[in-house]
C-alpha cells in the first residue's frame, strides 16, 4: 500500500462523515439551518447524534478509527525507512492505538443515553485528539531533518500551531465576557473549525509521505 494512501483516507474519511452527519441532521430539522463552522450552531456530536446521521457517521468513524491506527503504524515505518532508525518514530506505535481505540468508543457510544455512556464519549473524544495532536508533533520532530520534505513538514508545524490557538480560545471562551448561548457557539464553532485542520493536516501527511527521495515531488 502507498504511504500517502492512509494519510489521505484520514483526512477524507471522517470529513465525510461530519458532514454528511450535519446534512441528514439539517434536513431532519434536528438542527438549525446554519454554518455550524462559523455560526457555531450545533457542534459535531448533536449533528450526528439522531437518526440517519447517527447510523452513516458510525458506518465512517468506525472504519476511521481504525485507519487513524493503521495510518500511525504505517507512518512509524515509514520515518524509519527514510532516516535509517525507529528511534525519532517512538512513540507513533502507542499513540496511534489510543487514537483509534478512543474515536472508536466516542463513535461507539454517540446518541446512547445514560452517564456512563456520556462519560465514555467524552473521555473518548478528548483521548482520540489529544493523542493524535501528539502523534502529530512526533512525525514533525522525526521529519524535520528531511530536506526533501522541509517545505510540507513546516506547514504540518503551522497547522499545529493554529490547532494550538483554538484550543487556547476554547478554553478562554468563558472569560470573554459573553453569555452562556454564545460561550456555546463559539466552542461548537471552534470545534468544527479544529477538525478541519485536523483533516488538513492528515493531507499534508499524504503530501509529505507521497515525495519521492531526493526529488521533493510527488
Amino acid at each position: 500500500m502507498p504511504a500517502w494512501l492512509l494519510p489521505l483516507a484520514c483526512a477524507v474519511v471522517p470529513a465525510v462523515a461530519a458532514h454528511a452527519a450535519w446534512g441528514l441532521a439539517r434536513a431532519a430539522g434536528d438542527i438549525p439551518d446554519c454554518i455550524p463552522h462559523i455560526e457555531g450552531c450545533t457542534s459535531i456530536s448533536r449533528a450526528a447524534r439522531h437518526g440517519n446521521a447517527n447510523i452513516v457517521f458510525k458506518a465512517l468513524m468506525l472504519p476511521a478509527a481504525a485507519l487513524y491506527a493503521a495510518n500511525w503504524l504505517r507512518a512509524a515505518r515509514w520515518t524509519s525507512e527514510r532516516t535509517g532508525s525507529a528511534q525519532g518514530a517512538r512513540g507513533l506505535m502507542p499513540l496511534g492505538l489510543v487514537a483509534g481505540i478512543a474515536l472508536a468508543v466516542y463513535a461507539s457510544f454517540l446518541g446512547s443515553e445514560g452517564a456512563i455512556y456520556g462519560w465514555l464519549r467524552r473521555y473518548g473524544i478528548t483521548f482520540y485528539f489529544a493523542a493524535t495532536f501528539c502523534a502529530m508533533l512526533v512525525f514533525i520532530r522525526a521529519t524535520r531533518a528531511m530536506p526533501d520534505i522541509r517545505r510540507p513538514v513546516s506547514v504540518m508545524t503551522g497547522l499545529c500551531l493554529a490547532m494550538l490557538v483554538l484550543g487556547l480560545a476554547n478554553v478562554l471562551a468563558p472569560l470573554f465576557g459573553t453569555d452562556d448561548v454564545l460561550r456555546e457557539r463559539l466552542r461548537d464553532a471552534l470545534e468544527w473549525q479544529l477538525g478541519l485542520l485536523f483533516c488538513a493536516w492528515f493531507l499534508v501527511q499524504a503530501w509529505v509521505t507521497g515525495v519521492k527521495r531526493g526529488t521533493g515531488v510527488l
